[in-house]
């Protein structure tokens, strides 16, 4: 009998283009401008764009960049809210041929500038709202190839008044491409797709690569996680620099949805946003919960129809699930980093749970989880003996994922892809246990992160900072649980003898070197326990917040 695996079979069943096409989430926008052309695809205020519309404007966002110059595989950096302009970059960008670089609105000048560089950006999207840093930043850095682009937001006071950097703006740059540009899908589904920084957990922000394949696959596979039917009503709060959006842009052209844009994230917005747009589904941060749970009375919305929320960035009190679901909405919380594309696991929900009061579906809820869709395993390993640890909800070892949907490595750095994805797994650097259904459940950082409304802050980078505060013999910053942010970072300071200082002026002295998120919100005064051989013991520090 013969194999279907035999060589008689080799050569006539090699891939071919009929039955071999790269993934791409490019294909997801072409096919449903085809399909559903006139159905309402991106709002914001009174801007109002249909599927075949958005793809126009898209296509004619490539074309453009291609006559300006923009090679395969070069850095478009773009810096900009949740706003039309933005979504339209996770497609256009590609559909050149190059590289998304989404940034962080609220970094700092030297992040910016030290970006800039080791993207070796090409084209820079900014809005005007951000001229003042981006000024400063482009001043700054060694890179003088950019080609800058204003997006000009008439809805937003500071970006009607920003100061304008470059020769158009990015109206006036798409007409200059055609919406019939016959734009090719990528060769290679290992291409990289996009470029996104971390938060520098660790020093200087790394550059993760994305590829076409995991940005696809992310796409498809949250939809039957999160139950998401045809023709969803999407308000994007989650910010499109992170994670790009969590790759929700690519999934809302799957299921034909519907892409609110939230610029301002407040909580009366998103309520009033909800209301008028009938909201159905949305993504956010725990801090967004608690904005929405901590609201005043008189800005609530209680919608009578079900809303759909998808929370991650942050263990979520289970206090803060317990009063959203109070509030009508149903959460399901996700769990991935930046190296991952955003979410590879979620606590999917049992039916045999139902009955349960609110307090104990708020406990569960607030769990990890199990793998996704796309994602093949998610283990919880011993880091000595790389043994799975045990499903006893008290014993902890690394997370480590397998999945599609895994970076292609640090841009620039072959030593930091190796250490993360040498030994068979991506290893996370979040210690979780296991519980007796399967369920992980994050419980401290390997490293010391500390993770601000969905940020990531180095304690390395403040420390830095701290250390140039005059009078500083030893500087530690470690996590404090914060309702609102769910952690801030704590500083303690030993001062040299005979130096003193105030919260206030460490602070305000931090304030000029940081960007605000990244500042310590509480600073303490005291001698710092170091071992023998002088190394910080931080986790006394962390007993004594705990105290």
């Amino acid at each position: 009998m013969q194999n279907v695996m035999d060589e008689t079979n080799r050569g006539f069943m090699d891939r071919r283009a009929a039955n071999h096409i790269p993934l791409t989430p490019l294909s997801f926008i072409a096919r449903i401008a085809a399909i559903y052309p006139d159905r309402e695809a991106v709002v914001y205020h009174d801007r109002r764009y249909s599927w075949q519309q958005t793809y126009e404007r898209c296509v004619k966002l490539a074309d453009a960049l291609i006559k300006a110059g923009l090679k395969k595989g070069e850095v478009v950096t773009i810096m900009c809210p949740n706003t039309p302009e933005m979504v339209e970059a996770h497609f256009g960008v590609a559909m050149a041929g190059g590289v998304l670089n989404t940034m962080n609105t609220r970094l700092d000048t030297d992040t910016i500038s030290y970006i800039l560089d080791h993207a070796e950006t090409r084209f820079l999207l900014t809005d005007t709202a951000f001229s003042d840093q981006m000024a400063k930043a482009l001043a700054q850095a060694d890179n003088n190839q950019i080609t800058v682009i204003d997006i000009i937001d008439k809805f937003d006071e500071e970006s009607r008044d920003g100061a304008r950097l470059g020769a158009l703006d990015y109206e006036a740059f798409i007409a200059t491409g055609s919406a019939d540009y016959d734009w090719q899908m990528p060769e290679d589904e290992w291409d990289a797709m996009a470029l996104n920084y971390t938060s520098g957990t660790s020093g200087k922000p790394k550059g993760v690569v994305y590829h076409h394949r995991g940005a696809y696959l992310m796409a498809m596979g949250t939809i039957p996680d999160w139950g998401l039917p045809r023709h969803p009503r999407y308000l994007y709060i989650v910010p499109l620099f992170h994670c790009n959006g969590w790759g929700h842009a690519w999934m809302m052209a799957i299921v034909a949805g519907t892409i609110i844009c939230c610029r301002k994230i407040a909580a009366d917005n998103i309520f009033n946003l909800i209301k008028a747009h009938k909201v159905t589904h949305f993504g956010g941060a725990p801090i967004v919960l608690s904005l929405l749970v901590n609201a005043p009375e008189e800005v609530r919305f209680t919608p009578d129809w079900p809303v759909q929320v998808m929370t991650a960035g942050a263990p979520p009190p289970a206090a803060i699930l317990e009063k959203v679901e109070a509030m009508g909405l149903t959460v399901t919380q996700v769990y991935g980093l930046t190296e991952t594309y955003g979410h590879l696991s979620h606590c999917a929900w049992n039916e045999d749970w139902d009955g349960l009061d609110f307090t104990e579906q708020a406990r569960i809820k607030a769990r990890q989880g199990v793998n996704m869709a796309h994602t093949e395993a998610i283990q919880v390993l011993d880091q000595e003996t790389s043994e799975h640890v045990p499903w006893d909800g008290e014993t902890m070892g690394e997370v480590m994922f397998r999945s599609n949907c895994i970076m292609k490595g640090y841009h620039k750095n072959p030593d930091a892809t190796e250490e993360a994805l040498g030994e068979g797994y991506f290893k996370s650097g979040d210690l979780a246990v296991c519980h007796p259904n399967g369920y992980i459940e994050i419980k401290d950082r390997l490293k010391d992160i500390i993770i601000s409304g969905g940020e990531n802050i180095s304690s390395v980078e403040v420390e830095g900072v701290l250390y140039r505060f005059p009078g500083v013999a030893f500087a530690a910053v470690v996590a404090k649980p914060d309702e609102k942010w769910g952690e801030t970072p704590c500083a303690f300071l030993e001062m040299k003898a005979g130096e003193t200082a105030t919260q206030e002026e460490v602070i305000a002295f931090c304030r000029e070197h940081l960007a605000g998120f990244k500042c310590p919100k509480t600073v303490m005064f005291t001698e710092i326990p170091k071992t023998s051989t002088g190394k910080l013991q931080k986790f006394k520090l962390r007993a004594l917040l705990d105290s």
